[in-house]
């Protein structure tokens, strides 16, 4: 969420960031509106109470208090009547009250968007910050990784289906062992660079999903049991930034840095086609995620580390890859500036996602109420979040079978996963 103060001082930034995201930005002209009247409300609240005030202590003055009451009662009686009449009015108006139109677009607005953000409407307008070394092109001709799996019997889409319907899928024998190894070898790794690891719960209140910016923007995208008000989480991002929520930390506390495993959960909609087979966009799938909370004079260097620790397991792994900075029509509703790190895959002959590295500077944090104080007698100040995966489970499996695959369809095992997957190879 932006802070009010931040729109009502400079309207013209939210409209720009809006309009480079490809937002119409005339919803900006309703929010300074309905402040405008939200202040106004509680200035004739407040100029209310005091006339109020004012009259009951002339009746307290008053030689003869009783004729001074009946003579100033309707007075009284319209002041109240008065106030009243604002404090339901204020009711629609203001912005921590759910019925608030202006909360209601305070909760739909986006960040702002950071200056370094290229222009732009869609992919093709990402900025390619650095890339590995090039592919080594295979001898033949590159399968898919969903016939990998298949014919190696580690990927069972079919029982799967069977399971649980369209966009599941099932890891068998060395498949399950792999992935497993994955978990383990990211987890180790940022074990490593000291972030500390949190088993959260997979399931989150309304409030904590709301907190973390996931509601309403997002809300056709979760699996929800309506009845409990419970969301499958789509990211431990979730619980992770939620961790600290309605807290004052130290500055000596920050950063804050949590990693996690989880399984995520979303509906994928909008996804269709090619875009099903396989293991890249499934409605359940892992990930370890990576996230800090930092002091905001930090967070874009801090985006840089976060995006290094993520980028350094592809490096491990020897995966052919390449980080793209997001233009602004691609960059999510939490952030202010998103990286996104691609990998090779040979079977498509290009790069895809496997990771997205965000700073969502004080975004969340104003929603959670997370802040720190610089010192003990320094004023409360909202911390920056950042978030990135290290690394999405499925896709870093899809990106092994293909890259590594052999001619008589066996796959080598990464020499960094080795002795997490108690071989060198499968098949």
């Amino acid at each position: 969420m932006l802070d009010i103060a931040l729109i009502r001082r400079d309207p013209g930034l939210i409209r720009r960031s809006c309009e480079r995201r490809g937002i119409d930005p005339s919803f900006v002209e309703d929010i300074l509106r309905l402040d405008a009247q939200h202040r106004s409300s509680l200035t004739a609240i407040e100029t209310a109470k005091s006339r109020k005030n004012a009259l009951t202590s002339q009746i307290g003055l008053a030689a003869d208090k009783a004729a001074t009451a009946r003579e100033l009662r309707p007075q009284l009686e319209r002041l109240s009547e008065e106030i009243a009449a604002e404090q339901e009015r204020l009711g629609l108006l203001a912005p921590d009250s759910p019925r608030s139109q202006l909360r209601e677009l305070l909760d739909n607005t986006p960040n702002v968007l950071d200056d370094s953000v290229p222009d732009g409407d869609d992919e093709r307008s990402n900025a390619v910050v650095r890339t590995s070394a090039p592919p080594v092109p295979l001898n033949f001709e590159p399968k898919p990784h969903w016939k990998i799996g298949e014919a190696l019997g580690i990927l069972d889409f079919e029982r799967a289906a069977k399971l649980s319907g369209s966009r599941f899928s099932m890891l068998r024998g060395a498949g399950a062992r792999l992935s497993r190894a994955l978990i383990d070898f990211f987890l180790d790794r940022a074990l490593a660079k000291a972030y500390v690891e949190i088993a959260p719960p997979y399931l989150t209140t309304r409030a904590t999903m709301w907190a973390t910016g996931q509601l309403t923007k997002f809300s056709d995208a979760m699996f929800v049991d309506q009845e409990a008000d419970l969301f499958m989480i789509p990211t431990s991002e979730v619980p992770l930034v939620a961790l600290h929520c309605g807290e004052i930390l130290s500055a000596q506390e920050l950063p804050r840095k949590y990693t996690a495993y989880s399984p995520c959960f979303r509906k994928e909609a909008g996804a269709a086609g090619k875009e099903t087979r396989g293991l890249m966009r499934q409605h359940q799938f892992e990930k370890v995620e990576l996230v800090w909370l930092t002091a905001p004079e930090l967070s874009f260097g801090a985006l840089e580390t976060l995006t290094a620790d993520a980028e350094g397991l592809l490096q491990e792994l020897e995966l052919p890859y390449r980080i793209v900075a997001l233009c602004a029509g691609e960059i999510g509703f939490n952030s202010a500036k998103t990286y996104d790190l691609e990998v090779w895959l040979p079977s498509e002959g290009r790069y895809r996602e496997i990771s997205s590295c965000s700073n969502c500077t004080d975004f969340q944090a104003r929603r959670a109420n997370i802040r720190f104080r610089r010192d003990p007698n320094a004023k409360a100040e909202f911390v920056h979040s950042l978030n990135g995966s290290g690394l999405a489970v499925g896709r870093t499996l899809v990106a092994i079978l293909e890259n590594y695959q052999r001619a008589d369809g066996s796959v080598t095992v990464p020499r960094a996963l080795q002795p997490y997957a108690g071989t060198d190879f499968i098949g």
